[in-house]
């Protein structure tokens, strides 16, 4: 069974379809890319080149699959970067077909808006799209810290606060919720947290925090496509998570290694399969 990532793709570096595809893969997982622009690199290296596809073309592409008969084959539907609410339109298009054809087909929305810093980095009318149409449509929701307290105002500052923002985007429509970039009162010294939410249960997992100037981009993309991938596998979030954090903890770790503000994926592609170092998870709720 295929996942249908719909996000952006660059020539040189990964982020988008291009921190997904290979980890992807190496989980044994058939990776349907349809990319939203087509840059030379992505815009931590300035003013990115490249062409913006118009939400039409993401459409045609997707439509194309349908006329072939492949969407049955498609389990899951993962979106990112969107570019403008327009493409967000056709990602849901994207999905309905996929539903059509596979019923039981997840949807899988990571809400790209913005960062701790830089702060809101999308154009307007975004964030009024992910919390009216994107975050109800999907089964799961992938939002870092900052996302989150956009789309439900607010800050998950302490354990309360980030299981209460949980809590208020699951009341819009995921079931599933997972909370990145979680830095709150209660964290442990020099770590990073994540918290999957679901029906009422939450569980949260701390890895160490690496001091990597500048920070690599992708890595919330890559993060959202190996939930997607673990979650579709066990059906079971409090384990996805831990395979998650275990994964991304053994790329920066190799991005640590290789002096590179890229994710290190060629180097830790085996740990994407069988980390050498496993994190176990919390329940907190």
């Amino acid at each position: 069974m295929a996942i249908l990532s719909i996000q952006s793709h660059v020539a040189f570096g990964h982020v988008g379809n291009d921190a997904i595809t290979l980890p992807l893969q190496r989980l044994r997982r058939e990776v349907w890319a349809v990319h939203t622009v087509m840059f030379a690199a992505h815009a931590g290296y300035g003013a990115p080149r490249g062409p913006v596809f118009p939400p039409e073309t993401v459409t045609a592409v997707v439509g194309g699959l349908e006329e072939r008969g492949l969407l049955p084959r498609c389990s899951a539907v993962l979106s990112g970067y969107l570019g403008s609410a327009a493409m967000g339109e056709a990602v849901l298009d994207a999905l309905d077909r996929v539903r059509r054809a596979n019923p039981s087909a997840l949807f899988c929305c990571d809400p790209v808006m913005g960062d701790a810093s830089p702060g809101l980095y999308v154009r307007e009318g975004i964030p009024e799209f992910m919390k009216a149409r994107a975050i109800p449509a999907a089964d799961i929701a992938t939002p870092n810290a900052f996302e989150l307290a956009l789309l439900t105002g607010m800050r998950p500052d302490t354990l309360s606060t980030a299981l209460d923002g949980c809590r208020a985007l699951a009341a819009l429509g995921p079931e599933i919720v997972l909370l990145t970039s979680l830095e709150r009162d209660g964290t442990p010294d020099h770590c990073i947290e994540m918290m999957v939410y679901r029906g009422g249960e939450a569980w949260v997992v701390a890895t160490p925090k690496f001091d990597l100037t500048p920070a690599p981009n992708g890595a919330g993309d890559l993060t959202a496509a190996l939930f997607l991938a673990h979650y579709i596998e066990t059906r079971r979030p409090e384990e996805a998570l831990a395979r998650t954090a275990s994964s991304i903890h053994a790329v920066f770790s190799e991005t640590r290694k290789a002096g590179t503000r890229e994710l290190a994926l060629l180097a830790a592609q085996d740990s994407l399969v069988d980390p050498e170092t496993r994190f176990a998870v919390t329940k907190v709720a």
